[in-house]
Parts: C-alpha cells; structure tokens; sequence
C-alpha cells in the first residue's frame, strides 16, 4: 500500500514516514500543500495523511482542491486543531477521518483499515479475493488451509493485487505500490516477493499473465 504523507513538522513526520514504513507501506512524504497537488496528479496512493497546518496554506483548501479536482484517494486529517468547527469543516469538504494529534500509531493504523474498507465497500476486517484472505491487522494470509504470518513486503504485495482481484498488475504498477520515492528497487524485487510468496504457499496463488504481469485469481476452486 502506497501512503501520501503531508506533514511540514520534521519530528512528527520522521516519525509517521518510520512507522508505517516499519508496517510495510510505501510512504512518499511531502511539506507543502502544492507539492501534495503535484505528488497526487503524477502518482497513484491508496491513502492521503493530510495535516492542516501547512506552509503554503491551509490544507482543508488542499483537500478542496483535490476535490474538485477528482481525486478520489481516501483521506484522513492528521492535526492539533480539535474544535468542532474545523473537525466539521474537515469532513464536509471531503475528509474521510480525523484524527486529533497527538495520537498512538495503534490507533492510527485501525483507523487506516477502517477508512480502506469503507472505501474498498467492505464490511469485515479481513480482504478476501478468490482464495486467498489477508488479515491486515496481523499479517496474515490464509491460502487454500495454509495460514501464514508474512513478512511486510510479501505481504504489501499480495495486499496490492487482492485490491484487484482478478486483475492483472504490470512489474511497474506493483513496484509503484511497493516501493516509495525514496527506495532504489532492484530489478528483480517483484520477482522475488512473488518466489518467497509462491514458496510458503503455492504457486497458483499468484499467477502470471505471460508480457503483462501477476494476478490473484478470483475464482474459487
């Protein structure tokens, strides 16, 4: 999962960027209101962490932009500002959450599935397509009786393609979901997530579309 962190206070952004890093997200983190913008038209993320105290201005206008703007990626504010005023403000112009600082991690990362399964139209906690069922919450991923406790970027990557089920995602397209800006991916990354995958459960449980990329089938057998 790929996270847009705006965030212009250095410690508390050191810390979130290390955090969900340590959790196995890709976090591309930004300072400014218009670095956000430009971040959001030339990228794609699963989640926007948005503070409202920018340099460039306020982020309850950023987060109007982007609206207007059609972007659609799920947001969360991230501030100090705990009046109800700014809390209704903040939802009404296109928030999905709010989460008044300071706050744990725990309570961070529970509110992150929740806003991804409401998104996602998912009721329960666990994401399922076709046979495989992923529990963000411990890492674990159930594949035809087999249940295991994955690693961060195995289990990223079967995160990434059960988003999609039954659809096909390019090397590019995972290493985009997988890998942050500041990253140097190795050619053969993806190659070797899906091998270790493969290798704790099955190889059907990612499948290769010959010149195009991998799937998680969406058929049960």
């Amino acid at each position: 999962m790929r996270i847009l962190l705006v965030e212009d206070d250095a410690m508390i952004g050191q810390s979130l960027d290390k955090a969900l890093s340590d959790a196995g997200m890709a976090v591309d983190w930004v300072k400014t209101g218009h670095d956000c913008q430009t971040a959001t038209r030339n990228n794609e993320y699963n989640l926007l962490l948005l503070d409202l105290g920018l340099p460039d201005g306020s982020g309850l206008e950023t987060l109007r932009t982007l609206r207007k703007e059609n972007v659609d990626v799920p947001v969360i504010i991230i501030t100090a500002r705990d009046d109800v005023p700014t809390r209704v403000a903040g939802l009404d112009g296109g928030a999905d959450d709010y989460l008044v600082k300071p706050f744990s991690f725990d309570e961070l990362s529970a509110r992150i599935r929740a806003v991804l399964r409401r998104h996602q139209g998912r009721v329960g906690a666990a994401v399922v397509a076709g046979e495989v069922t992923l529990d963000p919450s411990r890492h674990e991923v159930s594949y035809r009786g087999t249940t295991e406790v994955l690693p961060r970027k195995e289990f990223a990557l079967l995160w990434a393609l059960a988003d999609r089920p039954g659809g096909i995602l390019s090397k590019a397209q995972l290493e985009d979901r997988l890998y942050d800006w500041g990253n140097e991916v190795e050619s053969n990354a993806v190659e070797v997530l899906i091998h270790y995958v493969r290798k704790k459960f099955d190889r059907d449980i990612v499948r290769n579309v010959r010149g195009i990329g991998w799937t998680i089938p969406d058929e049960v057998r």
